[in-house]
């Protein structure tokens, strides 16, 4: 029934794509902020490892200098200074000596044991240990371990991107709800405005041409050849149309009213303005099926649809309506046409902005039909089925009850 084209409101087609465009980049900044993390992480890790590793060896001197005067020096400034690696030492005879890790004077030694225990076999899961051997009577025989951990600045900095890129997504996510609802705001301001200003500007044409009617009913010739109710028509459509326009903006009075009568005053209205080789059939399971509606704007919507079929299907074809009661309280109204269909990957944009069959079409017909159904009657409008050179069903789902 409808199909994009180069004119129309641009900007509205082509803003899904602006919006993958900010989302690649920001994903390549996000993976960039990460590697870059990354590299420093390696760059610490390898850094602590050798501090651990200075640290094994300096255990190693201590065991194997027979208190020279370097021990103070080496246990001063080598092993009391690691104050950050959280390190174990495990002698081969399974005593534990721990550094920067916390322990607590008054636990247990079973729950020092327990604690230490734990600890070794997390550090056991993340880095191969380091040995220490030394020299007795010229042989070199091994006197433990030191196992370790990173430090708790390397786990936060490892740990810093993500919550980074978590803040920014929370910002950016709040950020783009703030923008969606000032866009939408402003569009909302735009819509009543044009629509309210498009009602005035009708107004007094309207009044000018009641008033020639009535002149016009005093020629008897054209009261008899039907001109002046055909006249008279149109001037009613035109006040309906002006009060269409002035309901925008404001919220519509709903009343149950019934569905069948209304689609075929529209049917009426149209079969005589549209090509003769335009049909358009009516189907109803009843004749009295009721929905909530506001009249003047539900008539809209129906009328718009009808046109937009009649353009899909270049002047010729068929148009039908099927009046249905659905389930928990809805009444369905299909729009279906033999037109050239939509395109499946045009179906989701067919209600935006810009959407048109016409080349000098705004496309903003389908657009204010969903606006009517979903905000003003809470109901659903959606494409049913469409397939291409066979035509398209469009669904309108009312609330009855």
């Amino acid at each position: 029934m409808a199909k994009s084209s180069s004119g129309g409101i641009g900007y509205y087609q082509h803003n899904p794509a602006l919006k993958w465009v900010v989302l690649i980049i920001s994903v390549f900044i996000s993976i960039g902020s990460i590697y870059y993390t990354n590299v420093l992480v390696e760059q610490l890790k390898a850094r602590e490892r050798q501090q651990v590793q200075l640290f094994a060896r300096a255990i190693e001197y201590t065991l194997n200098d027979d208190l020279s005067s370097n021990m103070l020096f080496v246990t001063g400034e080598i092993i009391n200074k690691n104050n950050s690696v959280p390190t174990i030492l495990v002698t081969r005879d399974g005593q534990y000596e721990s550094r920067n890790i916390h322990i607590d004077p008054g636990w247990s030694e079973e729950r020092k044991k327990r604690v230490l225990e734990q600890q070794l076999s997390e550090m056991k899961a993340i880095y191969e240990p380091i040995e220490i051997t030394y020299q007795h009577d010229g042989i070199t025989e091994n006197y433990g371990h030191v196992y370790y951990r990173n430090s708790a600045l390397l786990t936060q900095l490892i740990v810093y991107p993500y919550i980074q890129l978590s803040v920014i997504a929370i910002f950016g996510f709040i950020s783009y709800l703030a923008f969606n609802y000032s866009k939408a705001a402003e569009e909302n301001r735009v819509w009543v405005g044009l629509a309210k200003e498009t009602a005035h500007q009708l107004g007094t044409p309207l009044s000018s041409l009641m008033a020639w009617l009535e002149v016009l009913r005093e020629n008897e010739q054209l009261r008899e050849q039907g001109i002046v109710d055909e006249l008279e028509k149109d001037i009613r459509k035109l006040t309906i149309v002006t009060e269409r326009f002035s309901s925008i903006g404001s919220t519509p009075a709903l009343k149950q009213e019934n569905v069948v009568t209304l689609i075929y005053n529209v049917v009426n209205y149209l079969r005589p303005r549209v090509s003769s080789k335009v049909n358009i059939e009516v189907y109803a399971l009843s004749d009295d099926i009721e929905a909530w509606v506001n009249v003047p704007l539900f008539e809209w919507v129906i009328e718009n649809l009808c046109k937009n079929a009649v353009d899909a299907m270049g002047n010729t074809g068929t148009i039908t309506i099927k009046i249905l009661r659905g389930s928990e309280g809805k009444v369905f109204i299909d729009v279906s046409d033999t037109g050239r269909g939509i395109p499946r990957s045009k179906i989701p944009m067919v209600f935006k902005p810009g959407f048109t069959t016409r080349k000098r079409g705004w496309g903003l017909g389908l657009a204010l039909a969903k606006r009517i159904i979903e905000d003003y009657h809470f109901g659903k409008i959606f494409v049913k089925s469409s397939e291409e050179n066979v035509g398209t069903t469009f669904r309108i789902a009312l609330n009855s009850t």
